[in-house]
């Protein structure tokens, strides 16, 4: 028998932080609060849960590992479980290893696998968001709720093959690949045997890409904010400006998507671009000709006292302007609208189609066009400098970059306003 009852433990609960020996190893452990005093003049110590913890030697070394919290663990229940783990013990088992192992165990979906894999996403990945955004949207509503050794080929053939029926083939290839890497996790933990995606090739999924290389001209950039403004009622104000100002400035869609107005000094016509945020890991001071400092000062009207530069303009999981958004505007106004029984018309006429980041690679091949040096348009995009150049020079070329926007805003400003 131990050597507290249950109105000794009650007692100890409310009053008495520390450890108390029940015997055998076995302890009742009050842990130390901090909590504020009632009438809010400072913070005090008090007792907070407690719980039972078991001190025992294995391997000629100390340990300690938590059993349950009380009252939810009683102490005959807490008694039982320190014998039971003395046993383990007497039998050369590491009673935590044990635990361990058990808790893995506990993987049994392919939810709690993915919940498990993307805990290493998280510290190995920059930009873990994306693996995560595919398989929530993607992946999880065709097998999430699964046991992973009920998971087959075909279940992972049906997932691709949905995405590739909406018109998303370079994520479909995402997804093959995250499904590969999943299931060798569960391979890896030793949770699964076989990885049902390990058969299929790009091939199966959205095909080989092919690096894009679209870049609008200006008399494309020119029909195609005509159109824009034309057509308000489906390209909205912010939309448009999101476009011209990818083209103006070069940042990337992300960055502009996710930028807080805390960023930028209008006075000074800077922005002020943090590392955290920016997919070089550099943060960049963005120079902001007039015509950029115009349309930053609508969307600061327009945003209504939001933080965000783009808030959201709908109930949304996310404050600010989704990174689907752009896409789907620009699909939808040449005559494409994913998940619609009919398309809208296409009113691009046969310009060639083309997506946001096209409108990045406009910006860098209209600079060059306007005599804007290599090495100044590639620091405008925020690209590191390559090869020798890129080791010894540290210039930031903000005056060059300056003058490289201004001169573009210059070039563009009777097409975009």
């Amino acid at each position: 028998m131990g050597n507290f009852k249950d109105t000794q433990l009650k007692a100890l609960a409310k009053k008495k932080i520390g450890r108390h020996h029940d015997g055998d190893g076995l302890y009742f452990v009050v842990p130390k609060s901090v909590r504020k005093n009632e009438d809010g003049s400072g913070k005090v110590e008090a007792p907070g849960k407690p719980y039972w913890m078991l001190r025992f030697t294995y391997n000629k070394k100390r340990h300690e590992m938590t059993l349950g919290r009380y009252p939810d663990l009683s102490a005959a229940e807490a008694r039982l479980e320190a014998a039971l783990k003395k046993r383990q013990v007497r039998e050369g088992q590491n009673p935590i290893a044990l635990k361990k192992r058990a808790e893995e165990e506990e993987i049994k979906t392919v939810n709690d696998l993915f919940k498990d894999w993307h805990e290493e996403n998280k510290s190995r990945l920059k930009h873990w968001k994306i693996p995560e955004r595919v398989y929530k949207k993607d992946i999880s509503p065709h097998i999430g709720a699964l046991n992973v050794d009920q998971v087959t080929a075909r279940d992972i053939r049906r997932v691709i093959k949905t995405i590739n029926d909406s018109g998303r083939p370079t994520i479909s290839n995402d997804a093959l690949l995250y499904c590969k890497q999943l299931f060798n996790h569960g391979i890896k933990i030793d949770v699964l045997g076989a990885n049902p995606a390990s058969a299929f090739q790009v091939t199966d999924a959205g095909g080989i890409e092919k690096s894009r290389d679209r870049a609008l001209t200006l008399e494309e950039v020119r029909l195609a904010f005509k159109t824009f403004r034309e057509n308000q009622h489906i390209f909205t104000r912010d939309n448009y400006l999101a476009c011209a100002l990818l083209v103006l400035l070069g940042v990337r869609k992300s960055e502009l998507c996710e930028a807080r107005w805390n960023e930028f000094d209008l006075d000074k016509a800077v922005w002020e671009l943090p590392k955290e945020r920016s997919k070089s890991g550099v943060g960049l001071t963005i120079p902001l000709p007039d015509l950029a400092l115009e349309m930053f000062t609508e969307l600061k009207t327009r945003s209504a006292g939001s933080e965000y530069v783009l808030p959201s303009r709908r109930q949304a999981k996310r404050p600010h302007m989704g990174p689907d958004t752009l896409n789907r505007a620009i699909g939808k106004m040449f005559g494409y609208e994913p998940g619609k029984n009919t398309n809208p018309p296409n009113l691009m006429g046969d310009m060639e189609y083309f997506r946001v980041h096209d409108l990045r690679r406009t910006c860098r091949t209209l600079l060059a066009s306007i005599g804007v040096p290599g090495h100044v348009a590639e620091r405008c995009l925020n690209h590191k400098l390559k090869g020798v150049e890129g080791i010894y020079d540290r210039h930031d070329y903000f005056g060059e970059r300056k003058q490289a926007l201004s001169d573009l805003s210059k070039h563009l400003e009777s097409i975009l306003i």
